[in-house]
């Protein structure tokens, strides 16, 4: 078999996932010959195989050529329709069957892409198995998609009122004080799923909780603003609205609704930290109640500030620190048989949903653990973010090696170095304040990205411009 495709695959297979060009890159082609790939590559011939598809104006297309290629290899095609990523993890988990996403995510309208997962909604990255789907893929290109004597079939199923039905059995929402809270789905498939989880929409019973909703009507061009909470500027509707409804608080979901972000009664938003260190205690407890003895671990990626380690520490359970990556943090879930993780960008991994991400999920948490007390969201969150942080801040640099030498010289011997993802170098000011900050370089751009944290903001300010200084020569 050939491998000279005529597609340069490499530009936009990433690290965990499909996501490129409509068009230009990726193609009813090119997507056929993934579907074919993918199920070779995890032998799903004569199984199930579940793929979805988000509102992105090119997504049916793509979830029907994938379709075709995977049922010519031999899989029978479970096709969802409609859906949130993290609605294929569940039909992942719950069928054993493995599953494949179209989405580009927080991606502009232009882009589509493809995340896929083994059964059991086990991640697959370049590492695991994607780069040799990649090159399959790339072979089909050139000589085209052949099929097995016995190819797939393809059904339809719903898994929206199953999805909804399982999140409510895991935080049981029912006894919470009646709320109000304004709901942003960026024009994604929050619109789809937040009506069926939190409203009645898939049938369940009504909870005590009124949503203003927002953008809820799915539109793949994201007429509105881009489906990316992670940026300030997409916030701004949500935290107006928040304040001008005299609701308690606000959620804004990503365009594939597996990310999820939290904005108080103020209108300020929530670090993400504090939403993990939040559900880390009531996943922490829950479990306690079920097993008291034994050890309870609790991932958290390295950026994410120290009181999500502080938080997990004094619940009685043992903190995990991981590098940055959603792939990897799903096998360290798996390896670690931890209970749950959270990421500085808003991913949310719970055992629960077979150690996949879900940001609805955690968004639930939140709504229980508030929900259950009296107090403000404002003051149950500052708890949870005593110290300050930067945020991640990008730099596009010409030398990146030449940069990141700076920095080490700079703080050899007056901080503690770290090089388990980038550089993480940790230390206390002349007043015995810590501070820490990491420095990593883009795997796909010349970008060096910093996060720094210290206890004050003033200590804080500091660390962030003398390293920004470092970086920016």
């Amino acid at each position: 078999m050939s491998t000279d495709s005529p597609v340069d695959l490499t530009a936009f297979v990433k690290t965990y996932d499909v996501r490129g060009l409509v068009g230009s890159q990726l193609t009813d082609e090119v997507v056929e010959a993934f579907g074919a790939a993918f199920v070779d590559e995890i032998d799903a011939s004569g199984t199930d195989l579940v793929v979805g598809h988000d509102m992105r104006d090119s997504s049916p297309a793509f979830a029907a050529a994938f379709a075709r290629g995977a049922q010519a290899r031999g899989a029978n095609v479970v096709a969802l329709g409609l859906c949130s990523t993290d609605e294929t993890y569940f039909a992942s988990g719950s069928m054993q069957a493995p599953a494949a996403m179209f989405t580009a995510s927080h991606n502009p309208a232009t882009y589509n892409g493809i995340k896929m997962s083994r059964a059991g909604a086990q991640g697959i990255s370049l590492d695991t198995g994607l780069a040799s789907i990649r090159d399959r893929a790339s072979s089909y290109l050139a000589d085209g998609v052949t099929a097995v004597a016995q190819p797939g079939s393809i059904t339809e199923h719903d898994a929206l009122p199953g999805y909804a039905a399982y999140l409510r059995q895991l935080v049981d929402l029912r006894g919470i004080r009646p709320i109000k809270i304004v709901v942003d789905a960026g024009n994604g498939m929050g619109g789809l799923t937040v009506p069926a989880v939190l409203g009645d929409a898939a049938g369940l019973g009504a909870l005590p909780i009124e949503i203003v909703p927002m953008y809820f009507e799915l539109d793949g061009t994201f007429p509105n603003h881009e489906a990316n909470p992670l940026e300030p500027a997409n916030l701004v509707d949500l935290q107006k609205a928040v304040v001008e409804h005299g609701a308690d608080l606000g959620l804004a979901f990503d365009g594939d609704a597996d990310r999820c972000f939290v904005v108080d009664e103020n209108g300020d938003a929530v670090t993400p930290s504090a939403v993990a260190a939040i559900v880390a205690v009531r996943e922490i407890a829950r479990v306690r109640a079920l097993q008291p003895e034994g050890e309870i671990a609790v991932i958290h990626n390295l950026i994410t500030s120290r009181a999500v380690p502080e938080a997990i520490a004094a619940s009685g359970a043992t903190p995990v620190r991981t590098r940055v990556g959603h792939s990897l943090i799903k096998d360290e879930m798996r390896v670690t048989g931890a209970i749950f993780g959270g990421e500085h960008s808003a991913h949310y991994y719970f055992r629960d949903f077979w150690g996949a991400d879900n940001g609805m999920l955690a968004a639930m948490h939140v709504l229980a653990e508030f929900g259950a007390q009296t107090e403000k969201l404002s003051v149950l969150t500052n708890r949870y973010t005593p110290y300050t942080a930067s945020g991640e801040i990008n730099s596009t640099v010409d030398d990146v090696p030449a940069a990141y030498a700076r920095i080490v010289d700079a703080y050899a011997g007056i901080g503690e170095f770290d090089e388990l993802d980038g550089l993480t170098v940790s230390g206390a000011n002349d007043a015995g304040e810590f501070w820490w900050f990491n420095v990593r370089p883009s795997n796909t751009e010349p970008l060096l990205r910093l996060n720094a944290e210290a206890q004050t903001a003033a200590g804080m300010a500091v660390v962030r411009d003398d390293v920004l200084a470092l970086i920016r020569g």
